[in-house]
């Protein structure tokens, strides 16, 4: 059930044609959630195998046209590129003329608010920086999973309410954030999200180093259960031989990580020293035990094995035991990015994930005509 309350119709959107540019992971996601709101998707834009499977998938009978054909039949236009793809996107979009006044255009960019549609809003268009806190997998059950994620707002103060109504109608819960501060919020999630996928899969591997046969299923409940006392209790919900001071603990785990996974002791340290702080600055770990543990990870890092080249080595995919590779880095979304030459204007590109978020952002194809916008037509936005 929305927990929102339900939305004025003066407030409500009206029933909208709705174009998607970038059919990664997020945008079909965002399309299918409004079209069971009531509107209506009448054209995505998407070039690779993955992006045409996935816009088959999720809004079927919709058809695969170029950006510019995209903003020429939508009222709404989810503009769902990475983000360092989103600002080429728009200047390529408003110079060919493809952006009509009164257009909505939405971005689910985490890292940017409104002003980096500062163009197509000069030509008339309605900005709305909409960003789901959500991982993606370019399947249907991301519609699902809609339900109560929040986004994070950005838009003029006039579209406000519009901006909340269109969260509101996707099953989301509308959270404003301020312009400014749309940098800040989005390298938190990175942080709580992606990094959390880094740890976890690491965790995973040194379990398997250790002969665990199944580290997915010794780490699921202890992981569930310190997600929700951190969630629940914040500092207070640290524990381990970091919080208690157990120095000849963490140097025995130092000596392990250094001969056995050299890959992973620069993140182990770099934690360590991290949660030591902040243990100490809420009065759980006794300064009289913290001087010893500091001393221990004040060591050095390892001689060699920390480089990209070797971590790819020796510590195989990031995905974990498996070795499966991921589709593409951020908002957790896509396929390999492509490099755009200056002056062309990328309309999709890979990239959370956030958010995806962070974000994130799927395939990418180079443009075909730097004077159009119909060049390379997908991504995913995170």
């Amino acid at each position: 059930m929305n927990p929102h309350p339900s939305t004025e119709a003066q407030d409500r959107p009206a029933r909208l044609t709705v174009g998607v540019v970038g059919a990664g992971r997020v945008g079909p996601a965002l399309a299918a959630a409004l079209q069971l709101a009531g509107h209506r998707p009448v054209a995505v834009s998407g070039v690779s195998d993955a992006s045409v499977r996935r816009a088959a998938e999720m809004l079927p009978g919709v058809p695969l046209v170029t950006p510019g054909e995209v903003l020429a039949r939508a009222d709404l236009v989810l503009l769902t590129v990475p983000d360092d793809a989103l600002a080429d996107l728009v200047a390529g979009l408003v110079e060919t003329g493809a952006v009509r006044p009164g257009q909505l255009l939405v971005h689910t960019s985490g890292r940017f608010g409104t002003a980096v549609l500062e163009p197509a809003t000069r030509a008339g268009a309605l900005p709305l920086a909409l960003h789901p806190a959500m991982t993606f997998t370019g399947t249907s059950v991301d519609v699902q999973r809609l339900a109560g994620c929040p986004f994070g707002v950005t838009a003029p103060e006039e579209l406000r309410m519009a901006a909340e109504a269109l969260v509101i109608e996707m099953g989301g819960e509308p959270e404003w954030i301020a312009e400014s501060a749309r940098p800040l919020y989005h390298a938190a999630l990175a942080i709580g999200a992606n990094y959390l996928v880094t740890l976890v899969a690491q965790a995973m591997e040194l379990l398997q180093k250790a002969g665990v046969q199944a580290p997915d299923r010794m780490l699921g409940p202890l992981l569930g259960a310190a997600l929700d006392n951190a969630l629940r209790s914040g500092d207070a919900a640290l524990t381990g031989p970091v919080a208690r001071g157990d120095a000849g603990t963490v140097a025995a785990h130092v000596a392990e990580l250094r001969t056995h996974a050299p890959q992973a002791l620069a993140g182990y340290l770099a934690m360590a020293r991290t949660t030591a702080d902040r243990a100490l600055a809420h009065g759980l770990l006794k300064p009289e035990l913290a001087e010893e543990l500091l001393d221990v990870l004040a060591g050095p890092a390892p001689d060699s094995g920390t480089g990209p080249g070797a971590r790819s080595a020796e510590q195989g995919s990031p995905d974990g035991p498996e070795g499966e590779q991921p589709e593409a880095a951020d908002h957790p979304t896509g396929e390999p990015p492509a490099t755009h030459p200056k002056g062309t204007d990328p309309t999709s590109a890979a990239g959370p994930t956030a958010p995806d978020g962070s974000d994130s952002p799927d395939d990418a194809t180079p443009p075909d005509d730097p004077a159009s916008p119909d060049h390379g037509p997908h991504g995913g936005g995170s």
